[in-house]
C-alpha cells in the first residue's frame, strides 16, 4: 500500500509541476493582451480627451456633461467612457506591476488580473516547455505544493478511514 501511496503522490507532485511551470508562460500571454488592449484604449481615451478640449472641456467635464444629459443615448455614451478610462488606468497600472516585477514573480501580478483580458488570455492559452529559469522554479514550486497536498490528502483520508472503522455502532 505504501508503494501505490507514493506512486499517488509522485503523479500528483509531477502534474502540479507541470501546472505550475506554465505560469510564467501564461503571464507572458497575459501582458501581451494587455499591451494591445494599452493601446487601443489609449486611442479611444486621446479621442474622447480631444473631442473634450475641442468643446472647451476636460475629461472630467465633459464626463460631467454626459451623465448630467437627458438623452439616455449620452448618458450611456459618458458610462462607456468612464469606464474604457477606467480600464485604460487599470491596464497602465498592471503593465507598471509587471515591469517593477523580477520575472520569477511576474506569476503573481495576475492576482490582480483584469477579467475580460485573463478569460481572452485563458481561452487562447498555448503551453509552452519551461526552459527559462523561473519556468523551472514554478515547476519546482508547483511539485512541491501539489506533493504536500496529497501527502497531507492521503494522511487526512486514512485518519478518516480509521476513525470509522474503529467507531462503527456495533450491528445487532
Amino acid at each position: 500500500m505504501g508503494a501505490i501511496r507514493q506512486n499517488l503522490i509522485l503523479v500528483v507532485a509531477l502534474g502540479g509541476a507541470v501546472s505550475a511551470s506554465q505560469l510564467p508562460e501564461f503571464a507572458q500571454q497575459y501582458r501581451q493582451r494587455i499591451g494591445g488592449a494599452i493601446e487601443e484604449l489609449g486611442r479611444v481615451v486621446a479621442e474622447f480627451d480631444r473631442d473634450a478640449a475641442a468643446n472647451g472641456l476636460t475629461r472630467e467635464e465633459a464626463l460631467d456633461r454626459h451623465a448630467q444629459s437627458p438623452e439616455p443615448l449620452f448618458r450611456d455614451r459618458g458610462e462607456s467612457a468612464s469606464a474604457s478610462i477606467e480600464r485604460f488606468q487599470t491596464l497602465l497600472r498592471q503593465q507598471a506591476d509587471f515591469a517593477a516585477a523580477s520575472p520569477f514573480w511576474q506569476p503573481v501580478v495576475l492576482a490582480d488580473s483584469d477579467e475580460a483580458t485573463l478569460a481572452g488570455t485563458w481561452r487562447d492559452f498555448r503551453p509552452a516547455v519551461p526552459v527559462t529559469i523561473e519556468g523551472l522554479g514554478w515547476a519546482g514550486a508547483g511539485f512541491a505544493i501539489a506533493a504536500l497536498i496529497a501527502w497531507f490528502l492521503g494522511r487526512f483520508l486514512r485518519w478518516g478511514w480509521r476513525f470509522a472503522s474503529t467507531h462503527r455502532p456495533a450491528s445487532s
